[in-house]
């Protein structure tokens, strides 16, 4: 597989490039495939076709929880450094 250039910060918070990356190539595979679904008349092949779009729109669903997780937790984690800093003494 041909490298694409995406490089993983292992530092991931609110978001994550590698996943992000994984979440566009699944959503232009699922546009393929409808796009195939409007062309193709054969109808074994048209439902195979859907099949397929099923399964990419459900990676797509599935990248988009998995990165909502990330930004949730990374809010958390704001949230708890957050209440340890000393407030401004007056």
């Amino acid at each position: 597989m041909e490298h694409k250039g995406v490089e993983c910060s292992h530092a991931c918070r609110d978001t994550c490039a590698l996943l992000t990356e994984a979440m566009r190539e699944e959503t232009d595979m699922t546009r393929t495939y409808e796009e195939m679904m409007h062309v193709c008349n054969y109808a074994d092949v048209h439902d195979f076709i859907r099949e397929l779009l099923e399964e990419k729109s459900q990676t797509v669903l599935r990248i988009n929880q998995k990165l909502n997780e990330l930004r949730a937790r990374g809010q958390i984690l704001d949230g708890v450094i957050s209440s340890f800093d000393p407030k401004p003494q007056k």
